[in-house]
């Protein structure tokens, strides 16, 4: 069975959508850091994480350098 766009475009998004999700999870579970908890190497990790993140929503979003 050949393999169309459609199908290769609806199996990234659904896993992007999984990705998402278990994010969303990991966020509400305060990313398994305790508040009581929390270090300077939990505060790097996060930024970390924002970092990435951000790069996605400026390319989704046409932000940052990916401003027109």
């Amino acid at each position: 069975m050949r393999r169309t766009a459609l199908d290769a475009y609806v199996a990234t998004k659904t896993e992007i959508d999984t990705m998402l999700a278990r994010l969303k999870a990991l966020s509400d579970d305060h990313f398994n850091v305790a508040p009581d908890a929390v270090t300077w190497g939990d505060v790097g990790t996060l930024a970390h994480y924002a970092e990435l993140l951000k790069r996605i929503t400026d390319s989704a979003f046409k932000e940052g350098e990916y401003a027109e």
